[in-house]
């Protein structure tokens, strides 16, 4: 008898793993249109509705350095009909730098990762450096004619110029932390900053304009689309490799099921010859893993900022 029960109650979850998706399935983003988030939820979007027949559509959800939307997608039903594009911000930094409603990684069943773009150091062409190590030279010996920017305290761009900082030995710094890159990089070239660290995405008009200089960028070879700017580990810093990562997360506890055919649907779209090439000219190289080795991934990430705050001590909400 109590096969059957055991039975009968598993059976609406099968059938359910079996006819996804049967309605429209939405994948929350956790920023204003515009912008890698917004790219990669549309991109996933619109593979998906191809591959299921069924739609997949984008909620931008801004606020809260994505722990709104990261919230909402915790405390969906856990059914798969509820996405959202998880990055280094909702599931890397922010839980080391502060408390949140939601646990990075209990909260959420990771999905796929879909890819990352390095960050560059740039300066406006003003900063008399030509390199790396001039600009080290001069930052530590003008401390005060230097002003660096950041899209937000905590953030990758923040905790990537902290790494870079305590590597080099420049410690006296003026910083403006701005609400996105957006800002900061309209008040860069109007001169209230100079330095910034920027994912490569969002650098690239300004770096095609000649309005910035880059210097150096993460990873551990150089960027095709940038392949002048030396890597930090070539100049002698290691450890830089980090990216800015984007992977898709769903609630905790969805069906097995259904989070191996996206994994495996989300990796043969973003593997494909057409769609690598067409992320690949926004700076983003594509990045499959399986749901395991996302999940992992995560954890790895969480640990590695967590190290670097509190080397550093940084700290929200306390």
């Amino acid at each position: 008898m109590r096969k059957f029960l055991v039975l009968a109650m598993l059976l609406p979850l099968l059938a359910a793993a079996q006819t996804y998706p049967s309605k429209a399935v939405k994948i929350i983003v956790p920023a204003q249109p515009g912008g890698g988030l917004d790219l990669v939820g549309r991109t996933i979007a619109a593979e998906m509705t191809k591959v299921f027949g069924q739609s997949f559509f984008v909620e931008n959800s801004a606020g809260g350095g994505g722990s709104i939307a990261a919230m909402s997608t915790a405390r969906a039903a856990p059914d798969g009909y509820t996405l959202m594009v998880g990055y280094v911000g909702t599931h890397g930094t922010n839980p080391a730098v502060r408390k949140l409603n939601y646990d990075a990684i209990n909260d959420f069943t990771p999905i796929s990762m879909v890819g990352g773009t390095p960050n560059l150091l740039v300066v406006i062409p003003g900063v008399p450096v030509a390199d790396l190590k001039s600009f080290v030279e001069y930052a530590k010996k003008n401390p005060d004619k230097l002003n660096y920017g950041t899209g937000g305290i905590g953030l990758l761009n923040h905790l990537a110029l902290e790494q870079f900082r305590a590597a080099a030995g420049i410690e006296q710094v003026t910083y403006g932390h701005y609400r996105g890159i957006g800002p900061a990089f309209k008040d860069m070239l109007g001169g209230q900053i100079q330095v910034l660290m920027p994912g490569l995405s969002a650098a690239l008009p300004h770096l095609h304009s000649g309005k910035v200089r880059p210097l150096a960028i993460t990873g551990l070879k150089r960027h095709p689309l940038v392949p002048e700017v030396p890597t930090f580990e070539e100049l002698g810093y290691k450890g830089f490799d980090g990216v800015q990562w984007y992977g898709i997360v769903g609630p905790a506890k969805m069906p097995s099921d259904v989070t191996q055919r996206l994994n495996a649907e989300i990796n043969k779209a973003i593997t494909s010859p057409a769609l690598q090439q067409r992320l690949a000219s926004e700076a983003l190289t594509v990045m499959p893993m399986s749901p395991r080795e996302f999940g992992t991934f995560m954890q790895a990430e969480i640990a590695r900022y967590s190290a670097l705050a509190r080397a550093r001590n940084i700290r929200l909400d306390d």
